[in-house]
């Protein structure tokens, strides 16, 4: 049946491992099994890069301060990272993933996109290919994965999410765009709370709403991105699987439900970012020489501050130290700020041959 309703089009797995930072401490200490784990550092300045499901349970997630996930939950256990294990463990993942396609767009440590359309006369389908996957991961990894699967990338990404944790779901064409239609505006990947909250003050509530508004609609109140919500939509994705290439910058950044105003919420989330640019620096073995912290106002008004070094690094704790300090002169912010990232640019190889470090300022 699958394969009947596959016909003519490509066939895309989206793998999320779940919790995968979190499930990783789990596996490696038992003791740690069924309790709620956020890794991070506990204080302060500490803020949860991952949270075990027990932890989400009382509303733990990552980005937020320590100090009031331990408020959540009292019985909270802090772990620190260990970024180069979890390196290791997606690596063996992903050696996984290309017993079956060499068609892999990793998106992250713990998520990536396939391609298995050429692979289908081979393994039957495209479901059979995720459901062996997943066993693979579990097998040889002790860990479990959520699969999505589907003929583009949206929809395979939005099926992953469907049955989490340890679930596997398939959307075939003829049942994509009702799908579609029935989600809440706020489930679509790609679509971030403050967007989903305009949509819903101009009575965009569901996919269904979203499709039976014109795109000129859509493009009047959020401009180019109108003719992307109007695609999606539709459930139309032609975005290909994309292996690896080149990078220029590694980044990550975050869009708030309530615009943030104050210094140490924008430096808890900062520093969840740069946790997340080092690992992918450290996935891909790179280090940068630049780093840039990305500012978008209430306004839609963006602000860039860089700061570039002789010396390349790729550490958390130093990205996000540097950020902080390009972010601080910005305070108070003139207006709430609903989007903050972090980039790091200017790459090389992570041990080639460097300079003595200097600072070359702020641009």
């Amino acid at each position: 049946m699958e394969q009947d309703s596959f016909a003519f089009v490509r066939r895309i797995i989206h793998i999320d491992m779940d919790a995968f930072f979190a499930s990783v401490e789990q596996r490696d200490q038992p003791s740690l099994k069924g309790k709620p784990v956020a890794v991070g550092h506990a204080g302060a300045r500490g803020v949860v890069a991952a949270a075990s499901y027990e932890a989400r349970r009382f509303g733990v997630h990552s980005a937020m301060p320590s100090r009031l996930a331990a408020r959540k939950c009292p019985d909270l256990i802090f772990i620190p990272p260990r970024f180069d294990v979890y390196k290791a463990v997606s690596a063996e993942i992903g050696a996984i993933f290309a017993r079956y396609t060499p068609l892999i767009q990793p998106l992250s440590l713990d998520e990536a996109y396939l391609d298995v359309t050429a692979q289908i006369p081979l393994h039957g389908s495209a479901r059979a290919i995720a459901e062996a996957i997943r066993a693979a991961i579990r097998a040889e990894t002790g860990l479990t994965a959520s699969a999505g699967v589907s003929y583009n990338k949206f929809l395979a990404k939005l099926a992953s999410d469907h049955r989490k944790p340890d679930g596997l779901f398939v959307i075939p064409p003829a049942l994509g765009p009702d799908f579609v239609a029935s989600l809440p505006i706020g489930k679509f990947h790609g679509i971030g709370p403050v967007t989903a909250a305009r949509m819903n003050a101009l009575g965009i509530m569901s996919g269904a709403d979203l499709r039976s508004t014109a795109q000129s609609f859509l493009t009047a109140h959020f401009g180019k991105a109108g003719a992307l919500y109007h695609r999606l939509a539709h459930a139309e994705d032609e975005r290909p699987v994309e292996p690896e290439r080149v990078r220029k910058s590694i980044g990550a950044e975050t869009t708030f439900a309530t615009d943030l105003s104050e210094y140490w919420q924008a430096r808890a989330s900062l520093a969840s970012l740069a946790a997340k640019v080092a690992a992918a620096a450290s996935r891909y073995h790179l280090a940068g020489r630049t780093v840039t912290v990305k500012v978008k106002y209430a306004d839609f008004q963006q602000i860039t501050r860089a700061r570039s070094f002789g010396q390349a690094l790729c550490a958390g704790d130093r990205l996000a130290a540097i950020g902080c300090d390009l972010l601080a002169p910005l305070f108070p912010p003139r207006l709430g700020i609903r989007l903050l990232g972090i980039a790091l640019s200017q790459l090389e190889a992570e041990g080639a041959p460097r300079q003595l470090a200097f600072a070359l300022g702020e641009r």
